[in-house]
């Protein structure tokens, strides 16, 4: 499958009860080429009683790689929590161990684009050669792409870019059109994400709910819900985006109820189905 486009399942795809070794052979199984982890099921890996060494080992054995490190939260407050600043320094190790170049950061306080500007000058200075992915979210203090970019842009940071979201674009109300993207630099966009979107949404209020717990899987054309992931794909490559990872993202709480292997092979089926209409290329590397 694809070594410059890592098809990569994202960590909440498969949930957070799982064994590593289980995560990393459902993936395999499936087709996929990557595994994504947040700093906490990277935790969990090493409360199996797992150490950096045997982590790598059961890669190794399956001949996957993890290819997506997250998440990077609540980098704007003036008083940062232990937790946060020992998540952050965790997510930079991962990166080292894994050999992953980007790290994807969301922000759900909501502040000036001058104030998170500097914020965000601050983190990328503290993550070095790392790329900061910043993830606009419907919900978040970065609500769409025209916030993300002024953010990102404003920063001046050589390492500050954005990631894409199909769910986040299209809940944000976005049309698949270029327009969007009209400012931002190809080579600014680190990564994306893709899964399929219900078309009617959930009350404002509780839309985060809807994020975390009732995604769809990819679609080359419409299902149960708007079948838009390959057009938006469509867009991406006509942008001349080049993706670190080309991320799998269904939170799906009735998807895992069928299981991991389940959901890993019914996610992984979708995206082959939407790349192979919109980015063949992707399939063929």
């Amino acid at each position: 499958m694809s070594k410059k486009y890592p098809i990569t399942v994202s960590s909440w795809t498969l949930g957070d009860q799982c064994k590593f070794e289980d995560r990393v052979k459902a993936a395999k199984e499936a087709g996929y080429d990557g595994i994504g982890l947040r700093a906490e099921t990277y935790v969990d890996a090493l409360n199996e009683g797992l150490f950096d060494e045997d982590i790598l080992a059961i890669l190794d054995k399956y001949d996957m790689k993890c290819t997506e490190v997250e998440y990077i939260v609540q980098w704007c407050e003036e008083n940062r929590s232990y937790e946060q600043k020992y998540k952050e320094q965790m997510c930079f190790h991962m990166c080292e161990l894994f050999g992953v170049k980007q790290i994807n950061c969301g922000l759900m306080e909501n502040y000036s684009v001058e104030y998170t500007a500097q914020k965000l000058k601050e983190l990328c200075h503290r993550a070095g050669k790392y790329i900061i992915g910043v993830e606009p979210m419907p919900y978040s203090g970065i609500p769409d792409v025209a916030k993300g970019w002024a953010v990102v842009e404003a920063s001046g940071c050589d390492n500050a870019k954005l990631i894409l979201d199909t769910w986040h674009w299209m809940k944000a109300h976005q049309p698949i059109d270029l327009e969007v993207l009209k400012d931002v630099p190809a080579d600014k966009i680190v990564s994306i994400q893709i899964n399929d979107v219900w078309e009617r949404d959930y009350a404002k209020s509780i839309l985060r709910d809807e994020s975390m717990h009732d995604r769809l899987a990819p679609a080359a054309v419409p299902g149960p819900g708007l079948g838009c992931t390959a057009e938006w794909l469509k867009m991406v490559k006509a942008k001349g985006i080049e993706p670190n990872a080309v991320g799998v993202e269904v939170i799906s709480d009735a998807i895992l109820a069928e299981g991991i292997e389940s959901a890993a092979k019914v996610t992984f089926e979708g995206a082959k189905a939407a790349l192979a209409e919109a980015w063949p290329e992707v399939l063929e590397d």
